[in-house]
């Protein structure tokens, strides 16, 4: 590769860096070229991109994006994405069903180092639409019940209005009739 391609390919990855939120890196020895092409696709499908790139120029990139990491060995995939939870899912999803292929060596999050470790863990998490919906719930239950409480509320004074109906005609109709006898 020519000096200036080299300079344009790291230009091109700085940039999308400096848009992502999260980078992942990945060993994928192992895969084969049809098991790549479905690991871009799955990953391109999350709306996020899947980057092979020398390892000095991966690192270029980022350290000229502001971000640090540590010196990468072996070949290297970057994961770049704007949601860190569905990519790392994705990765996740993917090793498991292809023998743990590819490895995550490790990456970046909002700036700040993450290891293999804390990747899973994000994998682990829910995804941003499932929290919602559980905040979403949970904001929801104590004004159900309130309005639950308010109906019962409404429901038993109705009752009792009912109630005090009932007793005034019969006690009216008592009177009455105990007035023609």
């Amino acid at each position: 590769m020519k000096r200036t391609d080299k300079e344009q390919l790291v230009s091109e990855l700085k940039g999308r860096i400096g848009k992502a939120r999260a980078l992942y890196f990945t060993d994928f020895t192992g895969l084969n070229v049809k098991r790549m092409t479905e690991l871009r696709r799955r990953l391109r499908r999350a709306g996020v991109e899947y980057v092979v790139i020398k390892n000095t120029l991966a690192l270029r990139a980022v350290n000229e994006s502001g971000l640090t990491t540590e010196p990468l060995k072996g070949p290297t995939g970057v994961v770049v994405s704007q949601d860190p939870v569905t990519a790392a899912k994705v990765l996740a999803d993917f090793a498991r069903e292809n023998d743990q292929r590819p490895t995550v060596k490790g990456g970046l999050f909002d700036g700040m180092s993450l290891s293999q470790a804390q990747v899973k863990q994000l994998a682990a998490m829910p995804s941003r639409e499932q929290m919602l919906a559980d905040l979403g719930a949970s904001m929801q239950a104590p004004l159900s019940i309130f309005l639950g409480a308010m109906n019962s509320l409404l429901t038993n004074f109705a009752g009792a209005v009912e109630a005090l109906k009932v007793q005034r005609e019969s006690a009216a109709a008592g009177t009455a009739q105990a007035g023609t006898s």
